[in-house]
């Protein structure tokens, strides 16, 4: 068995980072963070509702099509949402929603009813208006929590990408969406990446999470990771920086290419095997 790298930093308030040597390991300890969380929620609430994003998150996610966990899980109390979007079609290449259901939706057992994609007819205006609505009538009955500090809904897990200028879902860096504080559903039609138009939620939806992952592998995410993490002031200078759950728990999973950066500056860093 390959070891397993963990490691140790200080860090913010309700936040953990976990550092694995092979995607594979990160791929397993992800599942299994995934894993526990649900049952946790099921046990708690009766529902787990959770929110993927796109790219390489999908993949990372693929140990829970594979046992214990395709036959273990209690698939029928999974509430499927999306952080965020692109504005085209459910068959397009750059869909979310089609490269969930190739990689993942297709290989377990979640009811066609418990899957909550974005309208992809509808201009990305109303697709946000029309996604917010959803989730409010579902935070209404519960479905979807509610966080005690805010009247935002309280997903018991939000899955994330870091790109490499920092954004997460599809919140980009110096973003007026950013800025917003009543929405929980947003759109742009700008995005610094192809296609420009999107739908995403937005930051107090994020960070009323119960628990929040963000995931990050490949070198090129390693400086945005870096300054995402740092106590200092370029922190809040990338939207991952802004992550910061208001009663949640916040958890990185990075490969060591990812990591690279904050091994550098870290003194105390360690290997446990």
């Amino acid at each position: 068995m390959e070891r397993e790298i963990m490691a140790s930093y200080e860090t913010k308030k309700n936040c953990e980072i976990r550092v694995f040597e092979s995607s594979d390991e990160m791929a397993t300890d992800l599942a299994e963070f995934i894993s526990q969380v649900s049952e946790i929620s099921v046990k708690e609430r009766g529902y787990f509702a959770i929110a993927l994003s796109g790219g390489p998150l999908i993949r990372h996610m693929r140990k829970l099509c594979e046992a214990p966990y395709n036959k273990t899980l209690d698939w029928s109390k999974w509430y499927v949402f999306w952080a965020d979007e692109r504005a085209v079609a459910k068959n397009h290449i750059e869909s979310n929603y089609k490269l969930a259901k190739q990689e993942f939706l297709s290989k377990v057992p979640i009811l066609n009813g418990h899957v909550y994609s974005i309208n992809d007819t509808a201009t990305v205006e109303k697709a946000a208006a029309d996604y917010e609505f959803v989730i409010r009538q579902l935070v209404k009955v519960r479905t979807v929590g509610v966080s005690e500090s805010n009247d935002c809904p309280k997903f018991d897990l939000i899955l994330l990408n870091i790109g490499p200028d920092g954004h997460v879902a599809s919140l980009f860096p110096n973003h007026p969406a950013l800025e917003l504080k009543d929405d929980w559903v947003t759109y742009i039609t700008d995005s610094p990446e192809p296609p420009p138009e999107r739908i995403t939620f937005t930051l107090p939806v994020i960070n009323s999470a119960s628990n929040i992952a963000i995931v990050a592998s490949e070198e090129d995410k390693a400086k945005a990771v870096s300054c995402a993490i740092s106590e200092g002031p370029g922190a809040t200078s990338v939207p991952a920086g802004m992550v910061q759950p208001t009663d949640g728990k916040l958890v990185w999973f990075l490969d060591e290419a990812a990591a690279t950066s904050l091994e550098a500056r870290n003194d105390d860093y360690k290997h446990q095997y």
